[in-house]
This record gives structure tokens, C-alpha cells and sequence, in this order.
């Protein structure tokens, strides 16, 4: 049988970079990886809360932390960044105080910057997020593939793979559908492969959406 492994885990430290950069003693580890945990928790109930209600659309690609002894680094890699900093006119600042109040009591200080990709759409997390919202808004799932590889290939990739598995289109049977145009070569590690899973919650049941996308080779 295929065996299956995370395509990000699988090239880290090779062509994939880790997401969190900190060293830490045996004894605390635990807590500064909860504490990690809480802080991309915290972010994406920010975003669920106050800028998908308005704009229905999040757009955060991934979370950078990165911790030195009196300072924590957050960096928000986002496609749309004017929606952070637009949100009910508090945007970042009022992010920044809701981050600060779940962390531990000490002399930390929190520096939180937003980074704007320049091809949104070249990021698996907010290309899954984009079909998860035509999905729950009961657009058919093929279209919404085809449109989603075509949004991709503006972001000038090599090549792209969504699978979108549960019950399509609300079939009684659920079944696993999936579109690629280029090349996906997930078994060879120098490839640049990016991934994501994304939940979309339909009125049938939940969709489970996988986009592999294929950036570059070293």
C-alpha cells in the first residue's frame, strides 16, 4: 500500500523552513509550544470573528513566531493585508492586545508585523479557503476546481493538485474528487511542494479540501 506522509514534514529542513524558531529547556518546552499553539488560535478567531464576518474572506497564508528572551516576534504572512488593518478600525492593535492577554505574565514584549505575499493565490492555505467559500456557498465543485487551478496559475507555479472529498454536490455517497494541471512530483524532496487541509462546513456535512501546489525545483 501508499504510504502517506504531510509533504511539508517530509522536506523540512530540506526546501520547507519551520514556523516557529526558539529554543527552550526540556522542562518548558511543553509550555512555549501550548503557548505557540494559543497565539495561531488566537489569530484565527480574530479573523473568523471580525474579518470574515465582513468580507467573508480571511486571506492569512501562515504564522511566523519567532522568540528571543524578552521579546516575542509574530509575523502574519497575508495575502490582504489592508483587511487586518482595516477591521472596525482597530485592526493589528486590537489583534496585538487580544495576543498579550492569553500569553503567560512576564517582561515579554510582543512585536506583531504583516507581511503581504504578492501572489495571493500561489498559497495553498488562502486558495483552500477560496474553495471552501464557493463550496458553502453551494457552487458546484468541479467549476469551482477549474477556477481555482486558473487563480493559481497566476501565480506563476509549476503545477497544481486539489482533492475535495465528502459529499459532493449533496450526494447521498460520499465520494473523493480531485483536478491537477502540471506537475506534482511529491515524492522527490528537492521539489518545493506547498500544502494545506481545509474544512469546508456545507449544510450536506463537512468537505475535506487538499491543495498541493508545486512552486519550484532546487
Amino acid at each position: 500500500m501508499g504510504q502517506k506522509i504531510n509533504p511539508l514534514g517530509f522536506r523540512l529542513g530540506i526546501t520547507q523552513n519551520h514556523r516557529s524558531y526558539w529554543f527552550a529547556k526540556p522542562k518548558k518546552y511543553s509550555k512555549v509550544f501550548e503557548e505557540d499553539k494559543k497565539i495561531r488560535d488566537c489569530i484565527e478567531l480574530y479573523v473568523q470573528k471580525h474579518i470574515k464576518n465582513s468580507s467573508n474572506y480571511g486571506g492569512i497564508a501562515r504564522v511566523e513566531i519567532k522568540r528571543k528572551t524578552d521579546l516575542i516576534q509574530v509575523e502574519i504572512y497575508t495575502g490582504f493585508p489592508a483587511l487586518l488593518v482595516e477591521s472596525r478600525g482597530q485592526g493589528i492593535e486590537q489583534l496585538k492586545l487580544n495576543v498579550q492577554n492569553i500569553l503567560s505574565s512576564g517582561d515579554r514584549r510582543l512585536r506583531m508585523t504583516l507581511i503581504e505575499i504578492a501572489k495571493p493565490y500561489g498559497e495553498p492555505n488562502i486558495l483552500a479557503e477560496y474553495i471552501a467559500l464557493q463550496l458553502e456557498s453551494r457552487v458546484a465543485f468541479r467549476r469551482t476546481m477549474k477556477k481555482a487551478i486558473e487563480l493559481a496559475k497566476k501565480g506563476n507555479i509549476k503545477g497544481i493538485k486539489i482533492q475535495i472529498a465528502g459529499r459532493l454536490n449533496g450526494a447521498e455517497i460520499a465520494r473523493v474528487e480531485w483536478a491537477r494541471e502540471g506537475r506534482v512530483p511529491l515524492q522527490t524532496i528537492r521539489a518545493r511542494i506547498n500544502y494545506c487541509y481545509y474544512a469546508a462546513q456545507t449544510i450536506y456535512g463537512v468537505l475535506g479540501i487538499k491543495v498541493w501546489i508545486f512552486q519550484d525545483e532546487e
